[in-house]
């Protein structure tokens, strides 16, 4: 089992050697179409070397913004390998450089333009808004700047998840409109070039990805599996258990602890997809996931009528037991981040004694599914703790003031942490704080797996 996990870890490493190794060379083929080009033979002032730079950041801003794309297009390949939420991290990560590489690309060529002209940039852009095609361009720009305004954490905040979603939604728009530009503007990607070629399969590539797997396949899988609810279970006050049916649902080759995106078919419910991690592994014709209500989205899925059909995303994500790379297994789980644990427990091939599981609640109320935690820990002969109780006033911490007062440390909860992989699922700040103390104990990266559901 080590051998296997190392070579699966070695594998993974690999793999994301590998796609870091395509991100950065599509940068650098971006700035080679304008070095085969022939364009530095073309700089020969101060006017001509604005031009060159500004084409220059034009190509490598695009670049990044068609790489974003790919990162958003949920490739299981991708998700795999580092994750889908590693991958969206990256993607917001890129959304301000590639954003003032496009500006600055309209800004050096507009100046350069006109320093070769010799009329002043106001004048200048007048002119190159009348030219055909670039009327678009700047219009793509346009809605880039919304796109990333709206992106911003104090903006997208004051904002409800779906409308968010729909602005981000323009930035395909925005990408497209300013294709036409780049082809008939210049001679770098002229027609009949290899260049050109590229460029537009770099097009292709981001957005028949985007098409298929954001849209294409959720709908043949769904189609496929006839998904519907076939009970809601109340588990606590504002928790429920949704009981799906449908057909040959092992085949979606579900690992415990992932998630799925998935909309339900209901008149007040169809407009919102959620992002729920499945509490159960999913059998030939069933599954389930278990939901708190955490708003109006959430709640109203408490409400769904037995029957109603539901479309599913996925499933996604690297919680799982093919990420672990250490012999022994902590586990920490809070609030309805039991549900990811549960599915994980369920799944993972475990020898007695190999597994440690914490489980954390401010009080009874939350201890939702820790019977069936349980039950799964002794079947696998796994440790299993509580820790009960509010938090200490003025201490940051995710442990309760009673585990405080009385010495208990990660490190005395899980003795073998060292030797261990830690996974975390709770309330996001609660997660950070468990990680900061993971790292402080001496654990590394790989050793500690949390999957991030924030947008």
């Amino acid at each position: 089992m080590a051998r296997a996990r190392r070579i699966r870890t070695r594998r993974r490493l690999r793999a994301a050697d590998v796609l870091v190794t395509v991100l950065v060379t599509s940068v650098a083929l971006a700035v080679a179409l304008y070095l085969a080009y022939g364009g530095l033979n073309d700089v020969t002032d101060v006017a001509s070397a604005v031009t060159a730079l500004g084409i220059v950041t034009g190509l490598v801003g695009t670049d990044l913004i068609l790489v974003m794309l790919v990162l958003a297009a949920r490739i299981p390949l991708i998700d795999r390998t580092v994750g889908q939420d590693v991958a969206m991290a990256l993607h917001r990560r890129l959304g301000k450089p590639a954003l003032y590489l496009i500006l600055a690309h309209g800004a050096l060529l507009t100046l350069g333009y006109a320093l070769s002209s010799g009329v002043d940039v106001v004048a200048e852009t007048l002119t190159l808004f009348n030219t055909p095609d670039l009327a678009f361009a700047y219009l793509g720009v346009g809605l880039l700047v919304a796109v990333v305004v709206s992106s911003l954490v104090a903006v997208r905040r004051r904002f409800p998840y779906e409308v968010w979603h729909a602005i981000h939604l323009v930035s395909y728009a925005a990408v497209l409109v300013a294709l036409p530009h780049q082809l008939s503007a210049g001679g770098v990607l002229a027609d009949g070039t290899v260049q050109r070629v590229y460029w537009l399969a770099l097009y292709v590539l981001a957005f028949g990805a985007i098409g298929w797997y954001r849209f294409v396949l959720p709908v043949i899988r769904s189609h496929r599996h006839g998904i519907t609810v076939s009970g809601i279970e109340t588990i606590a006050p504002g928790v429920v258990s949704i009981h799906l049916t449908g057909r040959d649902l092992d085949r979606l080759q579900t690992a415990g602890g992932q998630y799925a995106i998935w909309r339900f078919w209901t008149a007040g419910t169809w407009w919102h997809a959620h992002p729920i991690s499945f509490s159960a592994v999913p059998t030939r014709t069933s599954a389930r996931i278990t939901v708190r209500d955490l708003g109006r989205g959430s709640r109203e899925l408490g409400r769904v009528p037995v029957g109603t059909r539901v479309s599913i995303e996925g499933p996604y994500g690297l919680f799982t037991d093919a990420a672990r790379t250490s012999p022994h297994l902590a586990v920490v789980a809070a609030g309805i981040g039991i549900t990811p644990i549960r599915s994980l427990l369920e799944h993972s091939p475990l020898s007695r004694g190999e597994a440690t599981v914490l489980l954390r609640g401010t009080d009874e109320s939350q201890s939702y599914l820790w019977n069936e935690v349980g039950a799964l820990s002794r079947t696998a002969g796994s440790a299993i703790y509580s820790m009960i109780g509010p938090r200490p006033r003025g201490v940051d911490t995710w442990m309760s003031a009673e585990a405080i007062s009385a010495g208990v440390t990660l490190s005395s909860v899980f003795p073998r942490l060292t030797d261990s992989d830690l996974y975390v699922c709770g309330p996001q700040a609660w997660t950070d704080l468990v990680v900061r103390d993971a790292r402080a104990a001496g654990l590394t990266d790989r050793q500690i797996h949390v999957e991030r559901f924030d947008w």
